[in-house]
């Protein structure tokens, strides 16, 4: 099954059911007092100033220059990584490339939404943890993501006696993630995370219908024995695209009580991620950035195609739709490679985009297509090697 198809049949019997909320959601004027349980400002808010963020971006200046003698590196670098499912594999053979090229930054800031999210931790550490993710999207298929339901359980939830949250499970996706994000690379994360780099991940919180940011070197670095576990819960809520795998739920607190939180797939939100409210104090218009002059770069990497496709559609009402879910979400990428742009342009931020070549024709026969994502991985690494040509505008942007 591919992406939004499984999205589409998903609402066709979801709408027939009504699943039963069992969790004690966060009432909406409480939203802006929660945290998680013993770990503090290691969320916030995508769409509104956070002072946890800005605390901790003020803290990565002293951990760069105690990490470098005094001194902070001449230049800064931030990647950001889009969703985009088994097409990751452009991304994840783009990173590989560049680390064989001996070009790829040590970046400042590494932020992930979905696919995007799930390549974050192994973008953030570099080259020792190229083959891990090399690994993980060339030698996967859909078996290793997710589990379909039977046709009676679906039947049963059709007709209300068990109703089911989506049409898939993510255990194997979770069974995965625990193979390659072990305790050793949380400890690699956290001794990054000190030294003043900042690793990010975006979930969408459903019922607020709001971005939330996860702190995940904060998460790492805090000792907490449950880290690792929260760590493997958060990729996996960013890479849920809803109804076709269930949401993950966080137990959190606000005004001394505890609270329930339904988070799925970041991309409901956004595709890519750089300049929420939340990030403006690692922006140069942030307090904490102005006096320093220093170059700064954004490299952003969309795992997706970003032109017009043709293909032909049945004049069925689920070949319709799966082909406007599609269609809104390509839209919506688009529009946030413009809003990155406009940010870079007013910060003075060297702006870079990457994205699969229109002239890539091979066509995936399901969601994770092992034969079609080692193709992928071959052709991001392969423009690597030659000098990965970035775009210095989004798609069809025309200088003045």
């Amino acid at each position: 099954m591919r992406g939004s198809f499984v999205l589409l049949g998903a609402c066709f019997f979801l709408q027939a059911c009504s699943p039963l909320r069992t969790y004690h959601a966060v009432p909406k004027e409480l939203e802006a007092q929660v945290t998680m349980p013993g770990l503090p400002n290691v969320r916030c808010w995508g769409d509104t100033t956070s002072e946890g963020l800005a605390q901790s971006a003020l803290k990565s200046l002293e951990q760069e220059k105690e990490a470098n003698g005094g001194k902070l590196d001449p230049q800064m670098d931030c990647l950001a990584l889009s969703g985009g499912g088994g097409d990751g594999a452009f991304g994840a053979g783009l990173l590989c490339g560049w680390s064989k090229m001996g070009t790829r930054p040590k970046f400042k800031l590494v932020t992930g939404i979905s696919t995007g999210a799930l390549m974050s931790p192994f973008a953030f550490l570099g080259t020792d943890y190229d083959e891990r993710l090399k690994d993980a999207y060339t030698n996967i298929s859909d078996k290793d993501i997710y589990c379909e339901h039977s046709m009676f359980d679906i039947f049963l939830s059709l007709i209300n006696i068990r109703p089911l949250p989506s049409l898939a499970t993510h255990k194997p996706l979770k069974k995965l993630l625990e193979r390659l994000i072990d305790e050793k690379m949380l400890q690699d994360i956290a001794k990054e995370h000190l030294k003043g780099r900042r690793l990010l991940v975006g979930t969408t919180q459903l019922d607020a219908e709001r971005l939330v940011i996860w702190d995940m070197g904060a998460i790492a670095a805090s000792g907490a024995p449950h880290a690792l576990g929260l760590f493997h819960k958060i990729l996996i809520a960013s890479a849920s695209l809803p109804a076709t795998l269930p949401p993950e739920m966080f137990t959190v607190e606000a005004a001394g009580s505890t609270f329930t939180e339904m988070h799925v797939d970041g991309g409901v939100e956004v595709q890519v991620m750089l300049f929420e409210n939340a990030l403006n104090p690692l922006s140069p218009s942030g307090k904490w950035i102005k006096s320093i002059n220093r170059p700064r770069n954004i490299y952003i990497i969309r795992n997706k195609k970003v032109y017009s496709e043709w293909q032909y559609v049945k004049p069925q009402i689920k070949y319709i739709a799966a082909r406007t879910i599609d269609s809104l979400l390509k839209s919506q990428s688009i529009g946030d490679l413009y809003r990155l742009f406009a940010y870079a342009e007013r910060d003075g931020i060297n702006y870079n985009l990457a994205y699969i070549p229109e002239d890539f024709e091979y066509v995936p026969t399901s969601e994770f297509d092992n034969t079609y994502m080692r193709k992928l991985y071959e052709r991001g690494y392969e423009l690597a090697l030659k000098g990965y040509p970035w775009a210095k505008y989004p798609p069809d942007y025309e200088p003045q």
